[in-house]
């Protein structure tokens, strides 16, 4: 379960006591309904228990405001007893995967291709072909144009010398 929640939060998390801050569950609940938890007023790393408190009523009003119909043993968990946080913890857990939405990037946009690939980059280039000799062309006959320029100048140069 620890494993899970380091994974999903690139948290550092040594033991399930540890999440008796709250902060973990807050920023679950950012992911689950985003905006849901002021971020900006949940204490990451704290020691303090007065803060651990007010992480979890933060996650309380989140709870309230998405209607999760749970009520947060706030004091039991606070004091970083084993079985009442892996306790939450499972609870959170199935909460969580029930709540969490994949998110389908390519249903999303109904299965529409992506990037060049090899399909489209010769589609793309057989398009852009004509226009690219014509180019070339005009180039090299403004290339020349102008090297024939510099030339009559040069003897134009060397005459008045």
């Amino acid at each position: 379960m620890l494993a899970w929640v380091n994974e999903r939060l690139r948290a550092q998390f040594g033991k399930i006591e540890e999440l008796r801050t709250g902060a973990a569950y807050c920023q679950f609940m950012d992911m689950l309904f985003p905006s849901s938890v002021p971020m900006t007023h949940v204490k990451f790393c704290t020691n303090s228990e007065h803060e651990y408190i007010q992480n979890f009523k933060i996650l309380q009003a989140a709870f309230k405001e998405v209607k999760a119909d749970k009520i947060i043993p706030i004091d039991k968990l606070v004091k970083g007893d084993f079985q009442d946080n892996f306790e939450f913890l499972q609870w959170f857990k199935k909460f969580f995967d029930t709540n969490y939405d994949d998110y389908d990037a390519s249903a999303a946009r109904d299965g529409a291709r992506m990037g060049y690939g090899k399909t489209n980059l010769q589609a793309i280039q057989q398009k852009f072909e004509p226009l690219t000799t014509a180019s070339a062309a005009h180039s090299t006959l403004s290339s020349s144009m102008a090297l024939e320029s510099i030339t009559k100048a040069q003897r134009a140069i060397s005459i008045i010398k």
